[in-house]
């Protein structure tokens, strides 16, 4: 059975729409990632979804959104109990996921991707006029504006998230559950979605807000729910509560928003960055003609909309991509031409934006992981083999140094959250004794505990260790509160350097990402040390 929409027209604003009763969630293994949770939203609201990774969010949103089926408890839909068992029937009840990844296709057109799962036909052909015109109607409806006939891999970050959006209200969905949504996006295309979502909430649509960023959820939320090791803890009026006050709530204790940090105190040049293209697979330069210096003892960030040669920069620094123009010298010597671990073994360490792909080894334990970039050194040996006993003493060492939580050294890392995935990333990374660090988006959808301990860790290393970290992250208040410096990149070149970040703030960042404006090229050359 669906159920007729209509069916939420009879609930007034602020009422309930949704409940979910003490939903169980056990996996195979004997994992209890739900635990008798209760979550409720009301007609009209913003609802903020809060806790530490592992805490039980993303799974209790999939049991919502049909993708997992729950051992215990029931979901109640404008006071009716539903059974969901899969996307589409979640769907049919009104309930549509944007996920944090966007799931469009990236060849066809917007309002291709719009209809995708109930596409108009004419005779037996794809009647592309009226998957434009529903993809026009419904743009109009809702004020936000598209055009149908744009190829989605032309479109910024933003405007694909509009798409995927609207994509679930011309399903018909009356509850949208938005899994961080303003992770990639610049403060002036944060400000554009929270314009929508408050329309949205106008109109009488409920949505589920699901985010780490302390700030937003005080600044959109209505209320918040607080999940922490797989329970429902606590539900609030956000107005009534403070940013300390959710961090308290999420982890059990105070938790420092505001790193701070010692006033840098730079060396020389340890990774220096001459003249450095990059084409990609279409023969299209994805970065052209960089050049910066990173001196030890020093966190220069990059900022930059995704999509304009950061990841690529990263992938050619740590090896995974050919040098094909240009030089990059670690430490005075090049390191053109060598492999990863040529290039580990002159002091980089790498932390990857795609910590399953290329951080870490989801079906190894993490002493395995832990040990994957050091296992053929001498001190791991004993008489020509890996010494395990030395193996398990240092994992257990940095499990505790890096609060992983895990069953022990020998879980698979496939077992652990994201955060404690991260965790053991860094916890590898950090040290490995690095000259030069390559810290790719390192606090990327995990909460304020481990990304907590992760930039002071990051400090540490810049004032123990005098390690030259490059720091790419979306996150701009990390970026602000954590680097020396801030090199700006946008359509693949260097747009604008600050040697002081604290004579700048996100508006001003997101102008320069944004290409609304560009530095002179004596202001940029800053960047470069002879």
């Amino acid at each position: 059975m669906t159920m007729d929409n209509n069916i939420f027209n009879n609930i007034a604003i602020g009422e309930d729409v949704l409940s979910m009763e003490n939903i169980t969630k056990i996996y195979g293994n004997g994992f209890v990632a739900n635990k008798n949770v209760n979550f409720t939203v009301r007609k009209g609201e913003i609802h903020g979804l809060v806790g530490e990774n592992g805490a039980g969010k993303t799974t209790l949103m999939k049991v919502l959104f049909g993708q997992e089926i729950p051992e215990e408890g029931r979901i109640l839909l404008a006071g009716q109990e539903v059974k969901i068992t899969s996307p589409l029937v979640a769907l049919d009840y009104g309930i549509g996921m944007v996920h944090q990844h966007f799931m469009l296709v990236e060849s066809l057109s917007v309002a291709e991707n719009m209809v995708l799962g109930s596409e108009p036909v004419k005779g037996m052909a794809f009647d592309y006029d009226e998957a434009v015109r529903r993809a026009t109607e419904v743009s109009k409806k809702f004020e936000l504006e598209v055009n149908p006939k744009s190829i989605i891999r032309d479109l910024s970050v933003g405007y694909k998230q509009r798409v995927e959006i609207l994509k679930m209200l011309l399903h018909g969905a009356q509850i949208l559950l938005l899994d961080e949504p303003t992770a990639v996006l610049t403060p002036q295309e944060t400000r554009e979605l929270f314009v929508q979502l408050k329309q949205l909430r106008e109109k009488g649509f409920s949505i589920v807000f699901i985010s780490h960023k302390l700030n937003e959820i005080k600044e959109i939320c209505d209320r918040i729910t607080v999940l922490r090791n797989g329970e429902s803890v606590s539900t609030a009026d956000v107005a009534s509560i403070t940013e300390q006050d959710i961090s308290r709530m999420m982890v059990g204790r105070d938790v420092l928003l505001d790193i701070k940090k010692k006033k840098a105190n730079p060396g020389k040049s340890m990774l220096s960055v001459s003249k450095l293209s990059y084409k990609n697979k279409f023969g299209l330069y994805a970065f052209e003609d960089l050049s910066f210096d990173v001196r030890s003892g020093e966190i220069l960030g990059v900022a930059g909309v995704e999509g304009n040669g950061q990841s690529e920069l990263a992938n050619v620094l740590s090896g995974l991509y050919p040098i094909q123009e240009g030089d990059i010298k670690v430490n005075g010597t090049s390191i053109k031409g060598m492999n990863v671990r040529q290039i580990r073994e002159e002091g980089v360490a790498i932390i990857h934006e795609d910590r399953m792909t290329y951080g870490a080894s989801s079906t190894q334990s993490i002493a395995e992981n832990i040990i994957s970039d050091r296992f053929y050194k001498s001190e791991y040996k004993k008489h020509g083999f890996i010494n395990w006993r030395y193996v398990v003493d240092r994992s257990k060492e940095l499990i505790k140094s890096f609060s992983i939580k895990a069953d022990g050294y020998d879980a698979e890392v496939r077992t652990l959250s994201g955060g404690n995935i991260q965790k053991v990333v860094a916890a590898r990374e950090f040290t490995s004794n690095p000259k030069v660090l390559i810290s790719c988006q390192p606090t990327r959808g995990i909460d304020v505990g481990a990304a907590e301990l992760i930039r002071k860790k990051m400090l540490k290393l810049r004032d123990e260790e005098n390690t030259a970290t490059l720091l790419f992250s979306a996150d701009l208040t990390e970026l602000l509160s954590i680097s020396d410096g801030i090199i700006v990149m946008y359509g693949g070149k260097i747009t604008a350097y600050f040697p002081d970040v604290s004579q700048i703030n996100e508006e001003i960042l997101g102008e320069y990402m944004l290409g609304l404006k560009t530095q002179s090229s004596e202001e940029i050359g800053g960047v470069v040390y002879e």
